[in-house]
C-alpha cells in the first residue's frame, strides 16, 4: 500500500510508527509502497497487478519501483521469457535490495538475477551480498541517476571529477555485478546468461546469410570487448565443402542468401566443433527462398546440444514470426539485431571475467605503531574542518611509508637559502599560505631554483604574489623541498562516497586532470584485479609501461602509493578527500615521489 513518507509529514509519521511495530515484534517486512512479491514456483502472488502470473522462468528481477516491475512483467510475455520470482521493494522500512538479493539466487529455480536500483541502503552489506551471489550466478542491475547532477561540490580535483556513479561503477565491479545501461540490455542479456555455458575465450564466430549484417556483427564484436575467431585452413575446407564458390569462408562467413536450413545447420555444427571458436552469433533474416521457421528448425538441435554458447539475430518481423516462436518453444534467446546479439555475449564474456577475478586486497603492512601516530596528527586537526597544512600532509604519509619529499618552511629569504644548502639545489618553493590548495593556479610554484640567487628572488616574488590575494595581516611563508628528478606525472587521489566509503582516482596528473579527464576509479581497499583495471584502462596508466620517448617507469611503486592512499583513508575516517597532484613516477625500479599534497578533513568524523 501507498501513502507513507513518499506523500509527505503525515506518511512519515505513519511509516515510523509502522518501523517501530516492527522492531517491537520482530517481524521482517518488504515495502510499504511497492506491489508486492511473487514466486512462479512456489507458486505466491502478493500482488495487485493483472493477471495471469508471468510464466515460470529462471530470471529474478528486485526493482525500486513497483510500476516497473508491473510493466516488464507483461512485457515478459511477449518477449518469450520467464520470471522465477519478483520482488517490488518500495520504500525499504526493513529489507532492502541487500537483504533479497542473496536468497534470491540462492533459488535453485533462479538461473540469474536482474535488479532495478534507484540507490543502495547500506553500501558495505550490498557488497557482500552480491559478492556472494556473483559466484555462482550472474547479477545484472541498472543503476539510475548518472547524471553530472548526482555530482557534489568538492575541494579537490579528485572531489571534483569523482561523482556517486563512480562509486556504484566502482562498486559493481568489486562484488561482480554486470551493469546495463537499459531496461531493455538487462533482460536482454539475462535472456542469455539465463542458459548460457560459460566461455573459454572471447573468440566470435559469425554466420549470416547476408553481408550486410555480417558487418555489422563484426564491428558490434569489437565494440563488446570481443574478437572475430580465426579460422584455421581446416576449417574453412570444411565450410567451403557446403558452401557456393562465391561465399566467403573468412569470418564472418557468408553463405549467401541462398543458404538453406541444411547449410545452416551444417556450418554450425563446424563451427561449434572447432577449437578456435568460443562462442557464435547466428543471424537470420527472412531467406529469399526458404522460410524462416525451417532454418530456425534446422539450427535448434545444435544449438540444444551445444557445449559453447550461441546467439541467434532473428531479423524481421511478419516473416519470421513462426520462427520466433520455435526459439521461445525450445527456451532458445532471440535477438532483433546482431548488435543486441553480440552484447549480451559481450556481457556473457565480461561475466566469466568476473568469475575469475581476484577480489583479494592488495596486501599493505602499515605497523600499528605508524597507524597511531597518523591518528594522533588527525585527531589534533579535527578542530581545523578544511584543507590541512602541507607540513600535516607530509608527517601523515610519511607514516603510512608514501614517498614524501621532506617538506621545509621558510620566513624569510635568509632562512630560504639556508634551507637550500642543507637539502641541496635544485629546490622548489611554494606559497605557504593556509587556505589556499591549488597554489600553482595563483603562479605560487616556481621549479628548478639552482642557486642562493634564485632562491631570494623567488622568495621576494612569491610574497609580492601573494600580497594581492591575502589578508593585510598574513604571515607570509614559503615551503621548499628538493626538486624531484625527472619522470612521468600522474595523479592519485581518494574521497568518501557516502554510500561505499573510500572511492580511490588515479590518472593522468598535472593542472589539466579535470579537462582531460583520464581518470578511472576503485574502492579502497583496493584489490589487485582494480589496481590492474585503473592502470590499464587510463592513458596514463598505459603510459607507465613505456611509449616512445617515455622509458617504461616504476609501476610498482606506484601500485603501493595506490594502495596505501587507500588504507590511509581505509583506517582514517575524518579524511574526507585527499589528492596527491602530481606523483613524480622515475624509471622502473627507481621508485617516485609525492610532489604536492593535499587533504581535507572533515571535524566531525
Amino acid at each position: 500500500t501507498g501513502g507513507f513518507s513518499e506523500a509527505g509529514v503525515k506518511g512519515e509519521a505513519l511509516e515510523a510508527e509502522i518501523k517501530e511495530l516492527i522492531g517491537t515484534l520482530g517481524l521482517s517486512v518488504i515495502g510499504p509502497n511497492c506491489i508486492g512479491i511473487l514466486d512462479t514456483h512456489l507458486p505466491l502472488d502478493t500482488t495487485f497487478i493483472q493477471p495471469p502470473m508471468p510464466n515460470p522462468g529462471e530470471v529474478a528481477f528486485i526493482t525500486h519501483s513497483g510500476a516497473l516491475g508491473a510493466a516488464m512483467i507483461d512485457w515478459s510475455r511477449g518477449e518469450g521469457f520467464g520470471f522465477s520470482r519478483v520482488i517490488s521493494l518500495g520504500n525499504q522500512i526493513d529489507l532492502t535490495e541487500s537483504d533479497v538479493l542473496l536468497p534470491t539466487a540462492s533459488m535453485p529455480e533462479t538461473s540469474v538475477v536482474t535488479m532495478y536500483i534507484e540507490g543502495i541502503a547500506d553500501g558495505e552489506n550490498f557488497l557482500m551480498a552480491a559478492a556472494d551471489a556473483s559466484k555462482s550466478k550472474p547479477v545484472i542491475a541498472m543503476k539510475v541517476g548518472r547524471s553530472e547532477a548526482g555530482k557534489r561540490a568538492a575541494a579537490s580535483h579528485t572531489g571534483a571529477l569523482a561523482g556517486s556513479d563512480d562509486a556504484y561503477e566502482a562498486a559493481f565491479r568489486r562484488a561482480g555485478v554486470l551493469r546495463a545501461a537499459t531496461t531493455e540490455q538487462m533482460f536482454s542479456w539475462a535472456k542469455l546468461l539465463s542458459s548460457a555455458k560459460l566461455p573459454a575465450n572471447n573468440r566470435v564466430a559469425i554466420l549470416t546469410n547476408a553481408g550486410g549484417p555480417g558487418v555489422a556483427a563484426a564491428d558490434a564484436v569489437a565494440a563488446n570487448n570481443l574478437s572475430l575467431a580465426e579460422l584455421s585452413p581446416v576449417t574453412r575446407s570444411q565450410l567451403a565443402e557446403r558452401l557456393l564458390a562465391a561465399a566467403s569462408t573468412s569470418n564472418p562467413i557468408d553463405m549467401l542468401a541462398s543458404a538453406s536450413p541444411q547449410v545452416y545447420a551444417d556450418c554450425l555444427h563446424i563451427l561449434l566443433n572447432t577449437p578456435e571458436v568460443d562462442l557464435v552469433l547466428v543471424i537470420v533474416p527472412p531467406p529469399p527462398m526458404f522460410d524462416a521457421s525451417d532454418v530456425i528448425g534446422a539450427l535448434v538441435p545444435g544449438i540444444q546440444s551445444a557445449e559453447k554458447s550461441v546467439a541467434v539475430a532473428l531479423m524481421g518481423s511478419r516473416l519470421v514470426v513462426e520462427a520466433s516462436k520455435i526459439l521461445r518453444e525450445n527456451q532458445i534467446p532471440e535477438f532483433s539485431f546482431p548488435e543486441d546479439a553480440a552484447s549480451a555475449l559481450g556481457a556473457l564474456w565480461r561475466y566469466r571475467q568476473l568469475q575469475s577475478r581476484d577480489r583479494t586486497p592488495a596486501a599493505v603492512d602499515i605497523p600499528n605503531e605508524q597507524k597511531s601516530k597518523a591518528a594522533e596528527i588527525l585527531e589534533g586537526l579535527r578542530s581545523k574542518d578544511g584543507f590541512a597544512d602541507p607540513e600535516d600532509i607530509a608527517a601523515i604519509m610519511e607514516e603510512y611509508d608514501l614517498p614524501v619529499l621532506s617538506l621545509h618552511h621558510a620566513r624569510t629569504a635568509e632562512d630560504s637559502v639556508e634551507i637550500a644548502y642543507a637539502i641541496g639545489f635544485p629546490v622548489v618553493m611554494k606559497l605557504a599560505i593556509s587556505g589556499i590548495s591549488h597554489k600553482s593556479d595563483l603562479g605560487g610554484v616556481l621549479l628548478g631554483l639552482e642557486d642562493e640567487d634564485a632562491v631570494i628572488h623567488g622568495f621576494e616574488e612569491l610574497k609580492a604574489r601573494a600580497s594581492a590575494f591575502a589578508a593585510p595581516d598574513m604571515r607570509f611563508g614559503v615551503h621548499l623541498q628538493k626538486m624531484a628528478p625527472a619522470g612521468q606525472e600522474v595523479i592519485v587521489g581518494a574521497v568518501r562516497d557516502p554510500v561505499f566509503g573510500p572511492l580511490l582516482m588515479f590518472g593522468a596528473g598535472g593542472t589539466d586532470v579535470e579537462g582531460l579527464g583520464d581518470v578511472a576509479f576503485a574502492l579502497a581497499p583496493i584489490t589487485h584485479a582494480d589496481l590492474d583495471d585503473i592502470l590499464d584502462e587510463t592513458w596514463a596508466g598505459r603510459k607507465l609501461k613505456g611509449y616512445r620517448q617515455h622509458q617504461p617507469a616504476d609501476i610498482e611503486a606506484v601500485r603501493s602509493v595506490i594502495s596505501r592512499l587507500g588504507n590511509l583513508m581505509v583506517d582514517n575516517p575524518e579524511i574526507a578527500e585527499i589528492e596527491i597532484n602530481p606523483l613524480r613516477v622515475l624509471e622502473d625500479g627507481q621508485g617516485c615521489w609525492v610532489v604536492d599534497a593535499r587533504m581535507v578533513i572533515e571535524s566531525g568524523r
